[in-house]
C-alpha cells in the first residue's frame, strides 16, 4: 500500500527498518513518517474520538490537527504524521486524554 512511484514527488526510501504498534511488528523505512509506515501496514485507524469514540485516521499530515495523536515510547500526544520512524521504537495507539499507559 505504500506509494513507489509518483510523476511528481520523489521518495528518497532508507533503510528498512522494524517498530512495534500496539504488540505488532511493523515494516517501514527509516526516512518515513509513523503514520505514512502504519497507512502501508494497511493501518487506517489511528485512534477515537475522546468523547464519541469515532474513528480517526490521517488527516492533514502536516502536524496541525490532533487526528494521529499517538504514545510513543511511553510519550502522549506525538503526532504521527510527522515523528520519522526509529528502529525499535514503541507505538502505542493512544486511549484518551493524556493517556500515559
Amino acid at each position: 500500500m505504500r506509494i513507489e512511484q509518483h510523476p511528481v514527488l520523489n521518495f528518497e526510501r532508507g533503510e528498512k527498518t522494524v517498530f512495534s504498534f500496539d504488540g505488532r511488528e511493523i515494516e517501514a523505512y527509516a526516512s518515513e513518517t509513523i503514520a505514512a509506515a502504519l497507512h502501508a501496514a494497511g493501518v487506517k485507524e489511528l485512534g477515537k474520538s475522546q468523547t464519541l469514540h469515532r474513528h480517526r485516521g490521517l488527516f492533514c499530515a502536516i502536524g496541525n490537527c490532533s487526528s494521529c495523536l499517538m504514545v510513543v515510547d511511553g510519550q502522549p500526544n506525538i503526532r504521527a504524521c510527522v515523528v520519522k520512524v526509529r528502529p525499535g521504537m514503541k507505538v502505542e495507539t493512544q486511549k484518551g486524554k493524556g493517556d500515559l499507559k
